[in-house]
C-alpha cells in the first residue's frame, strides 16, 4: 500500500501523473517528498545523483527519476525532533 506524504491517505492511482492529486487533501502526488529517492539526509534531500535540484519538495514536478515510494521507507527516516532528541541524550548528565 502506498500513501500520500501530507495526510497517508492510501494512493490507488499506477502510474502516477504530474497533474495527479490526492483524494483525501489535494496534495501533488508526483513530488519529492513521495519518491522512493526522497531523504533529508541527503545532498538536495535527494538519494538520486542524476537528479535535477527540486526547490519545493511538495510540488509536483518532471523528475525522471521518481519512484512512489512505500510507506515503510519513509517511516524509516528520522524526524528533526528526533534527531535532536538523540543528540540531547549524548550530552546529557549522568547523576
Amino acid at each position: 500500500m502506498r500513501v500520500c506524504h501530507q495526510c497517508q491517505a492510501e494512493i490507488a492511482l499506477e502510474p502516477i501523473g504530474r497533474r495527479d492529486t490526492c483524494l483525501g487533501c489535494g496534495a501533488d502526488l508526483r513530488c519529492c517528498r513521495n519518491c522512493s529517492f526522497y531523504d533529508v539526509r541527503s545532498a538536495d534531500a535527494c538519494r538520486e545523483p542524476n537528479a535535477e535540484l527540486v526547490q519545493n519538495k511538495e510540488a509536483a514536478n518532471f523528475c525522471d527519476f521518481f519512484i512512489l515510494t512505500r510507506p515503510s521507507l519513509s517511516a524509516s527516516r528520522p524526524t528533526g525532533g528526533d534527531a535532536r532528541a538523540q543528540l540531547g541524550a549524548l550530552f546529557k548528565k549522568k547523576s
